[in-house]
C-alpha cells in the first residue's frame, strides 16, 4: 500500500513539475531584433545640422533621460541603447537615416523623429516593414491614422486639435466676430485652417478673409493689411515663428488691435514675441499642453522639481528655457512607460499593442490636469490644451483645460 501510496504522490509531482513547467513555458521572454535579456536599442533621427537645429535640443534631452534610466538600473532590467542620427532636416536623408537603423543598427524601433515632411517619407517604408514609428514629433493630423498606417503613431496635439480648440473660444469670447486668417499654403498651414473650420462648425462665415503665403516670400505685411481692410476684428496668425513676429509688428504699425491668435509653434517668448516687441505682443494669446520652465509658478510643483534635479544631474547644458527641453523630456517619458509595460514580451507588435493602450498617463512636465490616453482605434495621445494670454515678459495660463475632442 505504502509503495502505491508513494507511486502516486510521484505522479503528482510529476504533473504539478509539467504544470509549472507549461506555466514557465507560457510566460517566455519573446524578443523582435533590437531587444533581449540585456539591451533594448531605439533609433531617433534629429535635425542635428541644417535649418531646423533649433529642435536638436528635442534629441539630447531624450538621450540624457535614458542615460538617467540606465542608471537607475534601465527598463525592467534592460539597459536603452539609444542610437540618435542627423537629416539636416532633409526627407531623402531622413530615409537613408531610417533604412541605417532599421536594416544596420537592427533596432526595435524608431521613437521621437522631428518633423512633418521628413516623418512622412519614411512612414511607408516604416509600415511595410512593420516597425513601430512611435511618437513622431510633429503636429500633422496624418499620423493619427491606425487603420492605414498601424505602425505609426503621433504625439503632441495635433494642429487641427489645436485650431479646434481656438474656435471654440472664439465662439465662447466673440460669438459675433469677424475673423481674419493668415496661414502658411502648405500641409502644416492647411491642418490648422480645416481644424478652425471644423471647429467653427456652422459659424464658419465668421471667417471674413483667408490669406495664404509662401514660405520663400520675404515678408507679410500687405497680407495683414488686407486682413484689416475685410473687417475683421479677430487676428487668428497660423504661421511658423519668422512670420507670426512680422504679423505682431504690423499690426502695430497699422494701428490694428484686433482679438489676436498665434499658434502655439510661435509662442516663443525668445524666438517671435522680443524680435516683435514686448510691448506690442501684449495680449496676444495662444494655447499649450506642457508647464513653462521658465515660469517661476511651477518651482513648487512635483513634476517640475524632478525635471530640474535631472537638468542638474544628466543634462547640465540644457536651458530650462527651452520648450524642446520640456518636450524631450515628456516625450522620452512616454517611451519609457511604453517599454515597462511591455514587460518580457519585446516584440514590435506588443510595443504598438501598449502604445495604443496608454491610460491617462501625466509625464512631468505636461500642464496639469493633461493626460496621454490612446487605443487602438486612437493614436493622437494628447488631445487637451489651457489657453494662455501673454503678460508683461511671460505667458500667463488661464481658464479650464480645453478638450478637442468634437461633440457628435
Amino acid at each position: 500500500m505504502a509503495a502505491v501510496r508513494s507511486q502516486v504522490a510521484t505522479l503528482w509531482a510529476a504533473l504539478a513539475l509539467c504544470t509549472a513547467m507549461s506555466g514557465e513555458a507560457l510566460a517566455q521572454k519573446k524578443y523582435d531584433s533590437g531587444a533581449s535579456d540585456t539591451e533594448i536599442k531605439i533609433g531617433n533621427i534629429m535635425p542635428y545640422s541644417g535649418p531646423a537645429s533649433g529642435y536638436a535640443a528635442i534629441g539630447r534631452t531624450e538621450e540624457a533621460y535614458f542615460n538617467k534610466i540606465n542608471a537607475e538600473g534601465g527598463i525592467n532590467g534592460r539597459k536603452v541603447r539609444f542610437i540618435s542620427y542627423d537629416d539636416g532636416y532633409s526627407p531623402p536623408k531622413t530615409v537613408e537615416q531610417a533604412r541605417k537603423l532599421v536594416e544596420s543598427d537592427n533596432v526595435l524601433l524608431i521613437f521621437g523623429s522631428l518633423g512633418t515632411s521628413t516623418n512622412s517619407a519614411i512612414r511607408k517604408y516604416m509600415n511595410e516593414k512593420k516597425v513601430p514609428q512611435l511618437f513622431v514629433a510633429s503636429g500633422a493630423s496624418k499620423w493619427n491614422d491606425p487603420k492605414q498606417y498601424p505602425w505609426t503613431m503621433g504625439w503632441q496635439p495635433s494642429y487641427v486639435s489645436e485650431a479646434r480648440i481656438y474656435a471654440k473660444y472664439i465662439m465662447k469670447e466673440k460669438p459675433n466676430g469677424k475673423i481674419g486668417v493668415l496661414y502658411q499654403n502648405d500641409d502644416f498651414g492647411k491642418d490648422y485652417l480645416n481644424g478652425l473650420k471644423e471647429g467653427l462648425g456652422a459659424k464658419a462665415s465668421m471667417i471674413v478673409r483667408e490669406e495664404a503665403y509662401d514660405t520663400s516670400e520675404p515678408a507679410i505685411d500687405e497680407r495683414v493689411v488686407k486682413l484689416k481692410a475685410a473687417g475683421a476684428d479677430i487676428f487668428i496668425s497660423l504661421t511658423n515663428q519668422k512670420f507670426a513676429a512680422q504679423g505682431i509688428k504690423k499690426a502695430a504699425e497699422i494701428n490694428w488691435h484686433p482679438m489676436h491668435i498665434i499658434s502655439n509653434v510661435s509662442a516663443s517668448v525668445s524666438g517671435v514675441l522680443e524680435p516683435a516687441g514686448i510691448e506690442v505682443s501684449q495680449g496676444i494669446l495662444s494655447a499649450t499642453y506642457t508647464k513653462d520652465g521658465s515660469d517661476p509658478q511651477w518651482n513648487a510643483d512635483e513634476g517640475m522639481k524632478k525635471f530640474y534635479s535631472f537638468l542638474t544631474q544628466y543634462e547640465p547644458k540644457a536651458s530650462k528655457l527651452d520648450a524642446g527641453v520640456v518636450y524631450g523630456y515628456a516625450a522620452a517619458q512616454t517611451i519609457v512607460k511604453v517599454l515597462q509595460m511591455c514587460g518580457d514580451d519585446l516584440t514590435r507588435e506588443n510595443v504598438m499593442k501598449q502604445a495604443a493602450s496608454l491610460k491617462d498617463f501625466a509625464p512631468d512636465t505636461l500642464l496639469p490636469g493633461i493626460k496621454i490616453n490612446t487605443a487602438p482605434d486612437d493614436f493622437a495621445p494628447i488631445e487637451q490644451l489651457q489657453m494662455m494670454r501673454f503678460k508683461g515678459r511671460k505667458w500667463e495660463l488661464f481658464g479650464d483645460i480645453i478638450s478637442s475632442e468634437m461633440s457628435h
